[in-house]
């Protein structure tokens, strides 16, 4: 340990051109930082009144009503059909039945 008081303090060292660059870059970044902070003064959304709110939500249940009953009309128009094309195979089915049960009574 050096106890002289007078020593010379040594010289401070030059700073490179990377060194220049990497402090260029942090204060350009601590800039856009602190402008995107503070200089964000969005405006603010008109706020809708209660009885805009209402109107518009009784609109969507409208629609989705009438979208909910479309789709269940839609459903129950393919289970008609499905029941009858059903029917139609039973009947088919059971001709077939018949007529396997002639041809069996004659085989014997």
């Amino acid at each position: 340990m050096n106890t002289n008081l007078n020593s010379a303090v040594p010289s401070p060292r030059a700073i490179s051109g990377e060194g220049w660059a990497a402090i260029a870059g942090a204060a350009s970044s601590a800039f856009l930082f602190g402008k995107k902070l503070i200089g964000c003064k969005c405006a603010k959304p008109d706020l809708v009144s209660r009885a805009e709110f209402c109107a518009e939500m009784l609109a969507s249940r409208e629609r989705m009503h009438t979208d909910h009953v479309a789709l269940l009309e839609k459903l129950d128009a393919n289970h008609r059909e499905l029941l009858a094309t059903l029917d139609r195979q039973v009947t088919r089915i059971n001709a077939l039945e018949s007529g396997l049960a002639r041809v069996d009574e004659r085989t014997r």
